[in-house]
């Protein structure tokens, strides 16, 4: 992969799909910062890539993305140390599988400002540097879930709607700016969210999981290879892709009798 980007900012970035990032971005890219709640897993993960990247430049940093004031130390405390991103990977994520009435509230707005305010508001403070150096990448990680209505994950699959819609919008105003935005789509992936987003930690898996399972490798292989080829949208795998097509192709009528018979998950 022939990358162009300098400094990468990841937020989510101790376990799963952070991770991975990281990982692959390591022998292409001069400076990483690395963002999430568990400090521990950073700093391993940091040691673990500088065993075979020596010279890379790594910059950890505790947060909660949740908090308004956390976004804006991150930011300012990687641009005052030299770490000023040119590609920003919005991943942090949260999930919730079950009814929205059953709801814990509490998960549920963290749930909202992870999602859609820590990301709109992270992207907000990287964009203007990248604007004035006329490039940059902004690589957001939404999900399947966005483009389908998905009962027992209604909050979720709305968050990742707000994710999908508002990359499309901003990569048309950024694209005569050097900014390149990418979203990517992926279905069922084997990390740790599926295991936080469940209620009931001994209830099976959500529906279809195992059928339209994509490695983590795969997935962040497919989108930074559709950000560097100027890709919107990104649907990692070829049963996500085919499944992302047959799914728009339907009205939204014969959508919802679809969902109606989905398995339900009533707790």
């Amino acid at each position: 992969m022939q990358n162009t980007w300098k400094c990468a900012m990841i937020t989510g970035a101790s376990a799963g799909l952070g991770e991975e990032f990281a990982r692959q971005l390591s022998h292409s890219v001069k400076k990483l910062v690395l963002i999430a709640r568990r400090e521990d897993r950073l700093l391993n993960l940091k040691q673990s890539i500088h065993e075979s990247f020596p010279n890379l430049e790594i910059l950890y940093l505790k947060a909660d993305l949740a908090d308004a004031h956390s976004r804006i130390t991150v930011m300012n405390q990687a641009i005052a140390q030299g770490f000023t991103p040119d590609l920003l990977i919005n991943n942090a994520g949260l999930g919730d599988y079950g009814e929205f009435h059953s709801a814990d509230w509490q998960k549920i707005e963290s749930m909202l400002r992870v999602n859609m305010e820590a990301l709109s508001h992270l992207t907000h403070l990287a964009l203007p540097s990248m604007i004035e150096a006329g490039t940059g990448g902004i690589l957001h990680v939404s999900s399947l879930a966005s483009i389908i209505p998905i009962p027992d994950f209604a909050a979720y699959a709305a968050t990742k709607a707000y994710v999908t819609s508002f990359s499309e919008a901003l990569r048309i105003e950024l694209k005569e700016k050097g900014v390149q935005v990418c979203v990517l789509c992926p279905g069922p992936v084997k990390t740790e969210f599926g295991e936080v987003a469940r209620r009931d930690q001994t209830a099976d898996q959500m529906p279809g999981y195992g059928l339209f399972y994509v490695k983590k490798q795969q997935v962040v292989a497919e989108a930074l290879r559709g950000l560097e080829s100027g890709c919107v949208r990104v649907f990692p795998g070829k049963k996500i892709a085919a499944l992302r097509y047959f799914l728009g192709a339907l009205p939204i009528c014969l959508l919802r009798k679809i969902m109606e018979q989905r398995p339900r998950r009533n707790s």
